[in-house]
């Protein structure tokens, strides 16, 4: 795969350092307590303050870096990408730390607090209920069932106000003009930036250097279809130039933004046939998750395997290669066609547009 490292990133921040990338635009690298151990955050030039774009998991230490990096620097707003804890996390304290606003879309505005707020003992149930219709067995059940939700140690408090990040928007951030995308599938409406003249592109989850987001089938939409959602993200991002800087969340900045979308287009190919492959016979999605993902999980990652199975089973469900068969103890898919042709493997990972973003 074609992808060049940008020579300006050869070096990766030290914790709590603001590492200038392009003039007017610095890197900072917060640490994450998961195997995914880090989050990029960006900060742009904006007259004598700076916009930062993401926050970090809202946990003390990250807290604590913070406060080195506000010693250099004033905030003029913080933009938020999406609702997952690793970006919004430190949002609402470094908006009240700073007096900055924050600026989401409304679907990720919304979607953080009615996570956040839904009572713990009730969304503990509906997950867990929702996992073993699809084959969680009742020892990893009950082990979850033990685990402190995760999304409130990563989100202490939430922003009680937004400014509202809406599709094809032009934001002015000091000298740069830079164009907000929309896209679902990952989260239910990430917000990425395009800077056309200086091309840039901060891609948040969208496109990563290395590793392919998490596209998951969740309890609150168990009839969804994300991946075509995410493949039609990968769409709008086709028109921009080749030699756009990706500023991802994780990983480098690279330049080769087409070479890494049509990777992760063959990388969910590859799973659809392989996945449509192991149904010789009728399978709950917990017992095909191994295809996928054929690593010891811990119980962190293991939800979001689940989820990730569930939403390519949902792509070969949509396109008629695989139903489901529901029964009073569990959800199976069984499959009902012959083995697929190129051309059909490129309807899967090229679904049309419909207009959602």
């Amino acid at each position: 795969m074609d992808l060049l490292t940008d020579p300006s990133a050869e070096r990766l921040p030290q914790p709590g350092e603001a590492l200038p990338l392009r003039p007017g635009l610095h890197w900072v690298r917060m640490p994450l307590p998961f195997r995914l151990n880090h989050i990029n955050l960006w900060l742009i030039a904006e007259d004598e303050r700076w916009a930062l774009v993401d926050t970090g998991f809202g946990i003390d230490a990250t807290l604590a870096l913070w406060e080195q990096v506000l010693e250099h620097i004033t905030l003029s707003r913080i933009i938020v990408t999406h609702f997952h804890p690793d970006h919004v996390g430190c949002a609402a304290w470094l908006s009240a730390r700073t007096g900055a606003s924050v600026w989401m879309s409304e679907a990720e505005f919304l979607t953080t607090r009615a996570v956040r707020f839904e009572p713990e003992a009730a969304e503990r149930q509906r997950r867990l209920d929702f996992w073993c219709r699809h084959g969680l067995d009742a020892t990893r059940r009950a082990a979850l069932a033990a685990l402190p939700r995760g999304y409130d140690r990563g989100v202490p408090s939430v922003p009680d106000r937004f400014q509202r990040l809406r599709d094809g928007d032009q934001l002015q951030i000091g000298t740069g003009r830079w164009r907000v995308c929309l896209v679902s599938g990952h989260a239910p409406g990430q917000a990425l930036l395009v800077n056309d003249e200086e091309r840039m592109l901060i891609a948040a989850d969208q496109v990563l250097e290395r590793i392919s987001p998490n596209v998951a089938v969740w309890p609150h939409e168990p009839a969804g279809d994300p991946l075509a959602d995410y493949l039609r993200g990968l769409d709008r991002l086709e028109p921009l130039d080749a030699s756009t800087l990706v500023l991802p969340s994780h990983g480098r900045p690279f330049v080769g933004l087409h070479a890494r979308c049509a990777a992760l287009r063959r990388h969910h190919a590859e799973r659809l046939t392989t996945l449509l492959a192991a149904l010789s016979s009728p399978a709950t999605a917990v017992e095909l998750m191994p295809v996928l993902f054929s690593r010891d999980l811990d119980l962190h990652e293991l939800g979001f395997a689940i989820g990730e199975t569930l939403a390519h089973l949902a792509r070969l469900e949509a396109t008629g290669w695989i139903a489901r068969e529901e029964t009073a103890q569990a959800i199976r898919f069984r499959r009902l066609n012959t083995p697929l042709s190129d051309a059909d493997i490129w309807r899967l990972v090229s679904p049309p547009y419909t207009g959602r973003h």
